[in-house]
């Protein structure tokens, strides 16, 4: 009836918190880019189309590796976090870097 809290529920949340603040610093960026307030690499609006669909792709391939495994739903969730935040960390090192 009740769901089961996970484990450790620390780690997912921080997870999703370090993700959404790398997100959102990556928006502002790009959006800044497109607005033409500071320079963008030319390919930067089709990279950021092509970088969702793989990271989509792989959030679900992970996704369903740890469940087929049997993992717990923390581990199922992390896993599905885990290629959007290696995307969201990249971005907002290459897109702040002094160039």
């Amino acid at each position: 009836m009740f769901a089961m809290m996970p484990k450790n529920p620390v780690r997912l949340w921080a997870q999703f918190v370090r993700m959404a603040i790398e997100a959102q610093m990556v928006i502002g960026l790009r959006t800044a880019g497109m607005m033409g307030i500071m320079t963008q690499a030319p390919g930067e609006p089709f990279r950021m189309v092509a970088e969702k669909q793989a990271a989509a792709t792989e959030s679900l391939f992970a996704m369903a590796q740890a469940a087929g495994r049997g993992a717990s739903a923390e581990r199922v969730m992390s896993a599905a976090l885990r290629p959007y935040g290696k995307r969201t960390r990249a971005n907002s090192r290459r897109l702040t870097r002094v160039r």
